[in-house]
């Protein structure tokens, strides 16, 4: 979609008339040269290039269909590239994310949530004016249930629901695989507007592979109760899970399933795009251990997703001061990590020494342990490794993309 970029906006170049988006390439701006104005969130496109197709090639194995969380990014031009390397679709959580992706061309969304709300209710509903359109979401409780079958069945549409598996002390989903009975007894009350066509689950409230196992066997048995009770309204039978952590497992477990009907596997993981050297490097390093697929398809997921910041105050002789803090990057996972430094004049980034260390963050600050006779000068810049993409990119509304000269390729637009 072709709109203004405002000047307003943080980790851009220098202008003062707002500019279209899609003239961004042609300006030239480039990292090195500081001609972005940091700190800045910056992704590099030959690693998201090799993301992408490293992903493609994992779910081919399993001949399984990927439909990547969007929440991770929400960056429709990102959503664009993961439909483009063969994604089934586009997972999302909120009715209002789901707005955001079909307005910008996503014709197949889950919504791997409980649709609940009026005005949410609504934003669907318009959404399922087109009739290219499929939309999924999940359900748990007869009363769910209920309640969209008399909100689409009043509209004359109809909405198709996952019946989500869940656990006890997680998140939304029946704890016990008796709950099927009342689930599918309303769904018979409005068999014309509610369709039950899989089984979701997500495991990523798991630390343990056996716990992870337990958890998607309980899956396919509730899939097994409602193909037998005639309740499952799509062929082939969807059974979907899998955030960044074990989709491996999923995988593997989901494609042997003894189910007695056609089905699918759809797995969901939103952070392979970018990957991270937190959060899911230590996921990563179990996948290359365990899984002979994984191992197959040679150098695993790369971290994609820098943030970039000026040294801007040296106090003490063993820290520094970075400007960029909790306002620019995730820290509920683990702090950045810094990777690459450069000082500007230069001809290119080296590595960070490995005893540099984020120990706190503040709002717009960073405390960066140093040793006393570190080669570090102010207006140096420092580009910091991230855990946990998903609580990064909702801190930038423009992500500039760079190639192997760090030079701006595209401006990705976020909608939070």
């Amino acid at each position: 979609m072709s709109h203004p970029v405002s000047s307003l906006n943080k980790g851009l170049g220098a202008f003062n008339e707002p500019i279209q988006i899609e003239d961004v390439p042609t300006l030239g701006w480039n990292l090195l040269r500081e001609e972005l104005s940091l700190p800045s969130a910056v992704l590099y496109q030959d690693r998201i290039e090799h993301n992408l197709d490293w992903m493609r090639r994992f779910v081919e194995a399993y001949g399984a269909k990927l439909c990547p969380h969007g929440k991770t990014t929400m960056a429709p031009a990102l959503f664009r590239r993961q439909i483009e390397a063969g994604a089934w679709g586009i997972t999302l959580a909120t009715a209002q994310q789901a707005r955001v992706a079909h307005k910008h061309g996503i014709m197949r969304i889950l919504l791997a949530n409980q649709l609940v709300g009026h005005q949410n209710l609504q934003i669907v509903s318009d959404m399922l004016k087109d009739p290219e359109l499929e939309f999924f979401c999940l359900i748990d409780h007869p009363d769910h249930v209920r309640l969209m079958g008399e909100f689409f069945g009043e509209r004359g549409q109809s909405i198709s629901v996952f019946v989500e598996v869940g656990a006890d002390g997680g998140r939304a989903g029946i704890r016990s695989l008796n709950q099927i009975d009342a689930i599918v007894q309303a769904q018979k009350e409005f068999s014309n507007s509610v369709f039950i066509i899989g089984v979701e689950l997500f495991e990523g409230i798991f630390k343990e592979e056996t716990e992870v196992r337990t958890f998607l066997r309980s899956a396919i048995e509730a899939a097994k109760q409602l193909v037998a009770k005639g309740a499952v309204q799509r062929t082939p039978l969807l059974l979907s899970g899998a955030g960044s952590a074990w989709f491996d497992v999923v995988a593997e477990v989901f494609s042997a399933a003894a189910v007695d009907v056609e089905f699918e596997v759809i797995l969901r993981p939103g952070c392979y795009l970018t990957h991270d050297c937190g959060s899911y490097s230590g996921p990563q390093s179990r996948m290359l251990k365990s899984s002979e697929v994984v191992r197959s398809l040679g150098e695993g997921l790369l971290p994609s997703l820098h943030i970039w910041a000026y040294v801007q105050s040296i106090p003490e002789p063993g820290y520094a001061i970075v400007g960029f803090g909790k306002r620019d990057a995730s820290f509920d996972s683990g702090l950045p990590i810094p990777t690459l430094q450069f000082r500007p004049g230069t001809k290119a980034p080296n590595d960070a020494p490995a005893h540099w260390a984020v120990t706190k963050m503040m709002d717009q600050h960073a405390y960066l342990s140093i040793q006393p006779g570190d080669d570090l000068h102010i207006g140096d810049m420092i580009a910091f490794n991230i855990s946990h993409p998903c609580l990064t990119f909702d801190k930038w509304r423009y992500v500039a993309v760079v190639d192997r000269e760090f030079t701006v390729v595209e401006l990705v637009e976020t909608y939070f």
